[in-house]
């Protein structure tokens, strides 16, 4: 009888039950996302960088579980929400209590079985699918990374059973211990919001200050340091909590005590709805606006880091294409690139050292990057010091000077002949003297490029015909020879592997926490259906009643988002001393938060008006 009782409720509330099953199958495949991520002992190892923070993910993974545990309680509270009416009814017909509990246990029990399944197939194909998406952009090979992965398939399910029997348990109790009155009229109580007097002007004075003063930290963070890091966190988060808790709840009373505002249309109504529910929405509007800003600034982290490579490897180089010997091949390449500027210098070569000339470098000065105290930083300049000796080097030798700084750094920096010619001294010499070196005349080309991220591919081919004649001069296997793309190309092999990890798991949390907020606010949604179906009776239409749903949810979606979005933009600075643009792209990963959120909002906009607006106008 139960468990016939239990399967038509699910069918008549299909759609309601299949946007639950859809709110915990995407909270499931989140942890097991981060979970296989963490787990991935190759991969970690592989990645030296991120394997040495190792500690993070300790605390990540702490940190996801307890939202999980809060998110599920949230989503399995959807659940009794739909059905309190109804169990309501089966005790006034005679069901017993205990009946009545066991069906809430079994329901909710199953649907978390059911939503355990597809949750770890979605999530072993999101692993999959957002990994190999974020190692191509990235460029990024991920060595040792499996989606599949035994110890993280266990602890996921193991950890969402034993959350699926205590939530079971806990929803049969509550059921169990209202009574048929209560759960008949469950969601009538109005919420009382305290929104003037002594309290909440001491709550709005200490939001504002906590919130400076972490901005302050975050903005100074070089001065601050790891105190900062201290400092920004036990500021944040409960001035955070305090804007929820104190500043807009006052907020929202000054709109509605604006006249023209409060009485066009039914905005008295949605401003009501506001008021109604900052009792229970503020710790969550709180704690949603905080896991905004910890999944878009692992984001915003993530990218501007990545994009900021090659700004760092544009510091010590301004020039972006060195060719030695250019053959056939080379030359068509270099040809098909749109070079701004480019150059040929000519040099030997022997066992003795390599020998430039000088009039070449005189004719047309190849542009070294300086840095000047009180600037930008590394900027390009041009060497202005006149050569006036017959020969140079790059060290002082007897009857040979030294190249003056900016000389010095063109020739061994920008030509890098060091790399290619191995132990080989370096000479600058005039026109005679260069005519009595032994040796077959060749020449190396210098080119810029507008943007050298344009050409990647073309660099890549460059660099490795490149590496065989440098290894033909010094007769052992060569790395790298120096220049833009090879400190491009190395400073990516350090970082990618935590860059994806920041885009991955920034991911993940927006994910989680947008379910969050829509679980959240469908889990209360029971209690505003008389109040719709009042205004229905009255007369209003039911335009002016959707409309009054998507204003007031997209405000209770964009408070906390504005809030997180904020934390970000400034929280961004503390990665200033090592992040040169911080702020470099950061519209990707706004866009991307912002899909997101709006995919959610919508969701729940449209599950909240078949919750609340009557079946039949």
């Amino acid at each position: 009888m139960l468990l016939k009782l239990s399967l038509t409720s699910m069918r008549k509330l299909a759609k309601d039950y299949l946007v639950l099953l859809f709110g915990l199958t995407i909270s499931i495949a989140i942890f097991y996302m981060f979970e296989t991520l963490a787990q991935n002992k190759t991969f970690l190892e592989a990645n030296s960088l991120i394997s040495s923070i190792m500690f993070v993910f300790h605390v990540g993974t702490f940190i996801l579980a307890v939202i999980t545990v809060f998110y599920i309680f949230y989503a399995t509270s959807f659940l009794l929400s739909l059905r309190q009416k109804e169990l309501g009814m089966y005790m006034t017909l005679g069901a017993k209590k205990r009946k009545i509990t066991q069906l809430m246990f079994m329901e909710t029990f199953f649907i978390g079985l059911v939503a355990l399944v597809i949750g770890i197939v979605l999530g072993v194909g999101l692993a999959y699918g957002i990994a190999e998406l974020l190692m191509t952009q990235l460029d990024f090979h991920g060595d040792g990374f499996q989606a599949l992965y035994p110890s993280s398939l266990l602890i996921t399910v193991l950890f969402y059973v034993a959350l699926f029997f205590l939530t079971s348990i806990v929803n049969a109790w509550r059921v169990g211990r209202k009574s048929v009155l209560n759960l008949l009229k469950s969601g009538q109580q109005q919420d009382k919001v305290k929104t003037s007097g002594f309290r909440t002007f001491i709550g709005v004075v200490f939001s504002i200050i906590l919130i400076s003063v972490g901005y302050y930290v975050m903005v100074n963070i070089v001065d601050f340091q790891q105190l900062g890091i201290i400092l920004a966190t036990v500021t944040i988060i409960p001035g955070t909590y305090l804007i929820f808790i104190s500043l807009l709840p006052y907020l929202v009373k000054k709109l509605k005590q604006n006249r023209n505002l409060n009485e066009k249309g039914i905005n008295s109504f949605t401003l009501g709805q506001l008021r109604f529910r900052m009792l229970n929405l503020m710790m969550v509007l709180g704690t949603v606006a905080m896991l905004i800003a910890l999944g878009l600034g692992a984001m915003t982290a993530g990218t501007s880091f990545y994009n900021n490579i090659a700004i760092q490897a544009s510091m010590f180089h301004a020039n972006d294409v060195v060719v030695y010997q250019p053959n056939d091949a080379e030359k068509e390449i270099i040809a098909d690139m749109d070079l701004t500027w480019q150059q040929e210098y000519r040099y030997k070569v022997n066992e003795e050292g390599v020998y430039f000339l000088k009039a070449d470098l005189e004719s047309s000065p190849p542009e070294v990057m300086t840095f000047e105290e009180g600037a930008d930083g590394y900027s390009p300049t041009i060497p202005e010091v006149e050569l006036s000796e017959e020969q140079y080097g790059l060290y002082e030798e007897d009857g040979i000077t030294e190249l003056p700084d900016d000389w010095w750094s063109a020739v061994s920096r920008e030509l890098a002949p060091n790399v290619m010619f191995g132990n080989r001294e370096v000479y600058v010499y005039e026109e005679s003297s260069y005519q009595d070196v032994q040796g077959e005349e060749q020449n190396v080309t210098l080119g810029k490029l507008e943007d050298f991220t344009d050409y990647l591919p073309q660099l890549e081919e460059l660099n490795a015909s490149q590496l065989v004649l440098a290894e033909s001069y010094t007769d052992q296997e060569v790395e790298q020879i120096g220049g833009k793309y090879s400190n491009y190309v190395a400073l990516k092999g350090v970082a990618s592997g935590t860059i994806f990890m920041g885009v991955f798991l920034g991911i993940a949390f927006l994910m989680m926490m947008a379910s969050v907020l829509m679980f959240k606010l469908l889990s209360s949604a029971g209690a505003d259906v008389h109040r719709y179906s009042m205004l229905r009776k009255i007369g209003v239409r039911k335009t002016l009643l959707v409309k009054s749903i998507y204003r007031e949810l997209f405000l209770l979606f964009l408070f906390p988002a504005i809030v997180g979005i904020v934390h970000v933009v400034v929280g961004m600075q503390m990665f200033s001393f090592i992040i040169f643009e911080p702020y470099t792209k950061i519209w990707i990963p706004l866009t991307l938060f912002i899909v997101i959120y709006g995919i959610y909002y919508i969701i729940t906009v449209q599950m909240y008006k078949r919750i609340v607006l009557p079946k039949k106008f």
